[in-house]
């Protein structure tokens, strides 16, 4: 399509990304208003406004309500540590992981007992349902770096182990905000291991406004699973954008 045939806030859009890809308009620069797009371009507040929401679409910039519009800064890729030793250690695996690269981790949790779901049910090897009566423990997480979200987790731990035990709320209680392996250790329960299934998908409306990102970022998902013998002690699904995070990998190598 010739660059004339061009819907105009498109044209507009891509005067405004070559600013900003040749580094004229910096990370945190505020864009061009609206009123401002109108009266350099000769367009109506539609078509400015959707010049902007075009770079907000592509990542390169982020609309402040009440503030404006401005160049979305890059964050540096932070490393996520997946290893066995990592978990071996007290404490919460995440904010070890933070520490390590001088930011204060936290998280905000909503942990409730709720019927297993079938996909779930099959993970943790559980029997048939009894009606609707409730057998595992859900926790929805928030993870954040500095207060910022970075991560998305949903933890599914069998009732059947944790019922009647101090670790049957993950984040309460003596041994509350400790990692899976930890906690289970506390009930007589030794973890075996962790198998991680890695993938990547578009990151849903609501997960990236849970997370701050664009819509339509690409997502990391972690499918998580910690055997303990012939029995999974817990699941869960984890997400996290692709451009925060790099997982790094590391387990102790089996004898020949």
């Amino acid at each position: 399509m010739d660059s004339e045939e061009r819907p105009r806030y498109l044209r507009i859009a891509d005067e405004l990304r070559a600013l900003i890809t040749s580094g004229q308009l910096a990370d945190g620069d505020r864009l061009p208003s609206i009123p401002d797009i109108v009266r350099r371009y000769q367009v109506a507040d539609g078509t400015a406004r959707d010049a902007l929401r075009a770079l907000v679409s592509e990542g390169l910039a982020v609309a402040k309500p009440g503030s404006g519009t401005y160049v979305r800064t890059r964050p540096q890729l932070q490393r996520l540590v997946r290893a066995w030793y990592r978990n071996l250690k007290a404490g919460s695996p995440f904010t070890a992981d933070m520490e390590r690269q001088g930011r204060r981790g936290s998280w905000d949790y909503d942990s409730r007992t709720v019927p297993a779901p079938p996909d779930v049910r099959e993970r943790l090897g559980l029997g048939e349902p009894d009606g609707d009566r409730p057998d595992v423990m859900r926790t929805d997480y928030t993870f954040k770096a500095d207060g910022q979200p970075v991560m998305l987790s949903t933890s599914w731990e069998p009732l059947s182990l944790t019922r009647g035990t101090p670790v049957v709320m993950p984040e309460e209680g003596p041994h509350g905000g400790r990692g899976v392996v930890e906690r289970m250790l506390a009930i007589g329960v030794t973890v075996d291991g962790f198998i991680e299934t890695v993938g990547a998908r578009l990151g849903t409306a609501e997960e990236c406004t849970r997370l701050q990102q664009p819509s339509g970022s690409v997502m990391l998902t972690i499918d998580r699973r910690y055997p303990a013998g012939e029995r999974v002690v817990e699941v869960a699904d984890i997400l996290l954008p692709a451009d925060l995070f790099q997982l790094v990998y590391s387990g102790p190598t089996g004898e020949g």
